[in-house]
């Protein structure tokens, strides 16, 4: 699944603000917004990201 879904999903799911979650999860609060505008990630940022939406119990 591409993380932009994968963000979204975890989004919809816990109702955390994309700025919390891109702060929280990379330490980036304009992450998402970002991402929605054509941003394309790392491979670093995406593995920072799914670990921490796994932290949460919430992955895929």
């Amino acid at each position: 699944m591409p993380i932009q879904r994968e963000i979204e999903k975890f989004l919809k799911r816990t109702a955390m603000p994309p700025s919390v979650f891109g702060r929280r999860a990379v330490g980036d609060p304009r992450l998402v917004h970002d991402l929605r505008n054509g941003r394309e990630p790392r491979p670093a940022t995406v593995a920072r990201i799914e670990a921490f939406i796994a932290a949460q119990g919430l992955g895929r």
